[in-house]
């Protein structure tokens, strides 16, 4: 049951990424950097770049979260995923955040 929730939240998170990407008109090679994140990070990342979709969840399941939703946008276009980006992830994570690093505000 629990992996079920997981995995529709995982469709809805896309979705919501998917609608963001259209109403911002992210260009073909634009994509979403995936972070878990504290509430701090996570306000640091919304003062810094724009747009952002964030999922506030327990930490065990935005691990899987992160993973479907990852794998997910990999299967979408590998290209535009980068996991090296420079905000680190906070070890007891309170949310999961997309944001595009190319997109500052």
């Amino acid at each position: 049951m629990k992996n079920t929730t997981v995995e529709f939240q995982a469709r809805m998170y896309m979705f919501d990424l998917d609608n963001c990407a259209k109403e911002y008109w992210f260009k073909v090679g634009e994509g979403w950097d995936l972070c878990l994140a504290s509430s701090e990070q996570k306000a640091e990342l919304e003062k810094k770049y724009h747009p952002t979709v964030s999922e506030k969840g327990l930490p065990e399941m935005l691990l899987q979260l992160h993973t479907l939703v990852e794998s997910k946008l990999l299967k979408t276009n590998p290209e535009i995923l980068t996991s090296a980006h420079s905000e680190q992830m906070s070890a007891q994570p309170d949310f999961l955040v997309a944001f595009n690093r190319h997109r500052l505000r």
